[in-house]
């Protein structure tokens, strides 16, 4: 009888952890550990130290973090980089006292340098600035990666950091102060169309372009690489499409069978242009997206209207 091998997944109820957990429990090859915030706080190192201790898991993938748009990573800067920094810093030391020897820690396509060469590739990575209203969040995520990377190296261990493109799937964040764009798009069309309005308003010039990853895809992505031995310890997670702001603005309506007006608010930022990913090493150790944009946002739209309509 095979043992089934025992993964911790930090972050398990947000967005992307939730489609991780859902992925691996599909899987009968794995026994799932995981703990709410208010039994385990990961921002206290004795506290996650003594966890890992405990459970010793086999494998461990980090998809906790504070995480935030374009407002929350501006205002909040000095909780973004310290709790991230927190949390990640005791999950991989942590991981490496109680001898984990797989280790998946989530990162972000932000933590490139805001005018990097088109598409990114992996060794783009601290060749010029970056963003500034995300600084401190892609600080704290390079720091991440650079654990990772160099307990790989020192410790002779399989730690990994795969990084997303801008992900949208369900359970995602609809808080008008703390949400991603895309969430947010979904939100102002589907509350424009219940108040009766024929207009929603846009920030910045809806020019940038994004390049989105389902949620789904981006647990494949983990379930895949969790084991793999590879040379490279970094991989891009993207799908190779993008769209303006103002296209997915477009879809989204499209799908609802709306046509809104959409009003620029150009004092409002941008953010960076353009960030597309160069995933092709990825692609070579075997692993692809499979969710479409039109798959997806059905997905998304029909969990928005079940399951959080009422709550925002």
């Amino acid at each position: 009888m095979q043992i089934r091998q025992k993964i911790f997944i930090a972050g398990h109820k947000g967005m992307i952890g939730s489609a991780i957990l859902k992925k691996f429990t599909k899987n009968k090859n794995y026994n799932l550990i995981y703990a709410d915030r208010n039994k385990l706080d990961l921002t206290n190192q004795t506290k996650v130290f003594k966890f890992l201790k405990k459970h010793r898991p086999n494998g461990v993938i980090l998809a906790a973090a504070k995480v935030g748009g374009i407002i929350a990573n501006n205002s909040d800067r000095a909780s973004f980089i310290y709790e991230n920094i927190s949390i990640q810093s005791n999950i991989i030391h942590g991981s490496y006292l109680a001898g984990v020897k797989n280790l998946i820690f989530l990162g972000s396509s932000c933590i490139y340098p805001k005018l990097s060469k088109q598409p990114i590739k992996e060794s783009y990575l601290l060749s010029d600035y970056l963003e500034k209203t995300n600084e401190p969040y892609s600080i704290a995520k390079i720091a991440g990666l650079k654990l990772c990377e160099n307990y790989s190296n020192q410790y002779n261990l399989n730690y990994k950091t795969l990084m997303p493109c801008n992900s949208y799937g369900e359970n995602d964040n609809y808080d008008s102060k703390t949400s991603h764009f895309l969430p947010a798009l979904v939100k102002k069309i589907i509350e424009a169309i219940r108040n009766n309005k024929n207009y929603i308003i846009l920030w910045g010039n809806g020019k940038s372009l994004r390049e989105l990853i389902f949620s789904e895809d981006v647990a494949s992505a983990c379930l895949f690489f969790l084991k793999k031995k590879t040379k490279s310890k970094i991989f891009n997670i993207g799908s190779g499409i993008e769209y303006s702001i103002e296209e997915y603005a477009k879809l989204i309506m499209k799908h609802l069978n709306v046509n809104l007006k959409i009003i620029y608010d150009k004092k409002k930022p941008n953010g960076t242009f353009k960030k597309l990913l160069d995933s092709s090493l990825a692609k070579e150790a075997g692993w692809e997206h499979q969710v479409s944009f039109e798959k997806g946002i059905s997905i998304v739209i029909n969990d928005y209207l079940k399951n959080h309509l009422k709550k925002i």
